[in-house]
């Protein structure tokens, strides 16, 4: 700004008090600088801009809406949410006219990456042998676990002082005490990076594995190095790639490959009830309806469109375009623009999962608080 005052003006800041420029001797009345034109406001954006929104199955939509939006703690939404419930499931259009009349769509900054989660079902053993050898660790005595859902931690140590908490290899490293049940070693590691799943022993029990804490490192992909490796092709780093690939190459090999996450997660074990995981709302996860996102950037319950295109991966589906809930947080997502769909429960939801990777784009559903917004 200060380039464009006249010289004297630059003169008078640069004496640094007012009195300097009173003293001044008055000279002609400085023309105006001419500024940039005036340009046109900002455009409001209309639903009609979204990409997909005509093809969006609102009342799907609307059904999952109404049974979450009491996770948002924003007043005007809570509003909206008493609406919603305060009538039946709607049809298509109505579903859709009442998102317009409730909300207007604001774009996020920018692109990111869209990923995507599910809940895996894995075998598992009360005991360990050859092929499940790996312990699914409680959260142990002396992890003390700290920030949104227990996913930061610390260790104390004999002299009560609290320090970083042991990453991935010194953990495996150290017996495993009283294991909750064991896996196989590439199914455990997945069931980290998903935090919450199913186990099913040989007589047909089944058990919720829940997230219990984390050691407090950050995680880290393997997708990446097993590429830069030429372990897997650049365009066939999918979820089941990865995991075949450590299958294949179950122990030291595949272990070494796992070590390079540093992150590790404890669980607890809670009975089958069948229904949907839980996220950190603290509301059941609706298929294809939640997301993941970086709680420093977004408030749980808000509503997105999220716009998911350009996949990276082989067999992946072309476009992801839908409203979603901010419902869940994860280690691994990080920035505004940057979320992780939960796609559900099981095998199949998992083929998909593992094949997202798209560039994003980002709306939020802002409530209407009055006339004109």
């Amino acid at each position: 700004m200060a380039r464009n005052l006249p010289k004297i003006l630059l003169a008078c800041a640069a004496a640094l008090t007012l009195a300097a420029c009173a003293t001044a001797k008055p000279g002609p009345t400085p023309r105006p600088i001419p500024g940039p034109p005036p340009g046109p406001p900002p455009k409001l954006e209309q639903f009609s801009d979204l990409p997909g929104w005509n093809e969006e199955d609102h009342a799907q939509a609307f059904e999952s809406f109404r049974a979450t939006c009491g996770a948002a703690r924003d007043a005007a939404m809570g509003e909206i949410c008493r609406r919603a419930r305060s009538q039946p499931l709607l049809p298509r259009a109505e579903a859709r006219a009442f998102f317009e009349a409730n909300f207007r769509p604001e774009a996020l900054p920018g692109e990111g990456i869209l990923t995507a989660y599910y809940a895996p079902e894995y075998e598992a053993r009360a005991k360990p042998d050859a092929e499940f050898s790996a312990p699914v660790r409680p959260k142990p005595a002396d992890l003390v676990a700290s920030g949104q859902g227990g996913r930061d931690a610390q260790q104390r140590g004999p002299d009560g002082q609290l320090g970083p908490y042991p990453d991935r290899t010194a953990i495996e490293a150290a017996p495993p005490g009283q294991a909750l049940a064991w896996m196989r070693p590439e199914e455990l590691f997945f069931l980290q990076v998903q935090g919450s799943g199913v186990i099913t022993y040989p007589d047909g029990t089944r058990a919720k594995v829940l997230f219990s804490a984390t050691n407090g490192r950050p995680f880290a992909g393997i997708a990446n190095p097993m590429r830069d490796k030429g372990l897997l092709a650049a365009n066939n780093t999918s979820g089941e790639a990865i995991r075949q690939w450590l299958a294949d190459h179950r122990g030291p090999e595949a272990q070494a490959i796992m070590r390079l996450n540093p992150r590790y997660v404890f669980f607890t074990l809670a009975p089958d009830d069948g229904r949907p995981p839980v996220g950190s709302a603290g509301i059941p996860l609706p298929a294809g309806r939640a997301i993941a996102v970086d709680p420093s950037r977004h408030a749980t319950g808000e509503l997105f469109w999220i716009d998911g295109v350009a996949p990276l991966l082989n067999g992946a589906f072309p476009t992801y375009r839908r409203l979603v809930t901010a419902l869940d947080v994860g280690g691994a997502i990080k920035g505004e623009v940057r979320a992780d769909l939960y796609l559900g429960q099981g095998q199949r939801a998992g083929a998909e999962a593992g094949r997202v990777r798209h560039t994003l784009r980002m709306h939020r559903l802002v409530p209407r608080v009055g006339p004109g917004s």
